[in-house]
């Protein structure tokens, strides 16, 4: 107990003091919107995802994260090219990891602008508020500690800006999340909220006319703290059944498993398996997520990926 104590102190540390402040998903690629508001209304249909993840089962304060996200195209069509289309939609975050939990709910805009038919440029922003408390119920110190044992809570500005770029079989990609610099009042002294960067692209390899490779990264920049970057390779058939491997060069190997239901309903389910000294307390971590769309395949015998429909 002592053991998984220090280590949880140490992990909070890491990640609220000084490193990443932000959630981290394996299913980053499946879900574009969820880290980059650019996404709004991407496509020409109506596109709701959700997901839950539960990090390192059996380890004592473990973060609990997800999300709902909205995507809705507005209507607005393109006359020429390089003329905007516009988007919007909404993404509502929970992130739970020891005594702390961390609300945000954002609104999001995005102009996206055709050079041709396939190639396009996105700008988008998300805009809200967060809200971060502290519950130190199930605190426990050998000696009495107000600093630690003092019940906090604020609200405080949320605002992220992305860019996004795309051509028929590949795509890229950068995010900006906490522009706000807020203080954790009632929480810490000299605590804040830190900016956090992300990049990433990906390819699609069509192989024959039912299967695609879709190879991508994913490279976070907190602060501080250590770069992260997800290596992620999905085998994709006819966009209706799709697996897939991993890997996190700090944390774990991933598996995913996708498959789509009656053409507009999805459910995926990934799997970590940790490779850092945590696996000394907890082995696994799971992922799962749905997503319903308006958005239909264009031909039901190809291959496509939904991020370029």
């Amino acid at each position: 107990m002592v053991r998984l104590l220090f280590i949880l102190i140490l992990l909070l540390t890491t990640l609220f003091s000084f490193g990443q402040q932000i959630p981290q998903y394996s299913q980053w690629s499946m879900h574009q919107f969820a880290g980059n508001p650019a996404h709004a209304g991407i496509k020409k249909c109506v596109d709701i995802h959700t997901l839950y993840r539960l990090q390192w089962v059996g380890f004592e304060g473990a973060p609990r994260s997800g999300f709902l996200t909205v995507s809705i195209p507005l209507d607005s069509k393109r006359k020429k090219y390089l003329s905007a289309r516009h988007g919007t939609g909404f993404k509502f975050e929970t992130d739970k990891i020891g005594q702390f939990n961390v609300n945000r709910l954002n609104m999001a805009y995005a102009a996206h602008f055709n050079f041709d038919k396939y190639k396009r440029l996105s700008l988008g922003v998300f805009g809200g508020i967060m809200q971060m408390g502290y519950d130190p119920s199930s605190t426990h110190t050998t000696d009495p500690d107000p600093a630690v044992m003092n019940q906090g809570s604020f609200v405080a500005p949320d605002a992220s800006f992305g860019a996004w770029f795309n051509d028929e079989n590949y795509y890229f990609g950068v995010s900006f999340r906490n522009l706000f610099p807020s203080r954790w009042e009632n929480i810490g002294n000299s605590s804040r909220n830190r900016f956090h960067a992300s990049l990433t692209g990906g390819y699609r390899l069509g192989i024959g006319e039912t299967l695609s490779l879709l190879p991508a990264v994913n490279l976070r920049v907190p602060p501080k703290g250590p770069v992260s970057i997800d290596l992620n390779l999905h085998l994709d058939y006819k966009n209706l059944l799709g697996f897939g491997i991993g890997y996190r060069n700090t944390d774990a190997l991933i598996a995913f498993a996708s498959l789509k239901i009656k053409e507009q309903f999805s459910i995926i389910y990934s799997f970590d398996y940790t490779l850092s000294r945590i696996q000394l307390a907890a082995q696994n971590t799971h992922e799962i997520s749905l997503r319903f769309t308006t958005c239909k395949p264009r031909k039901a015998t190809s291959a496509s990926c939904p991020l370029f429909e």
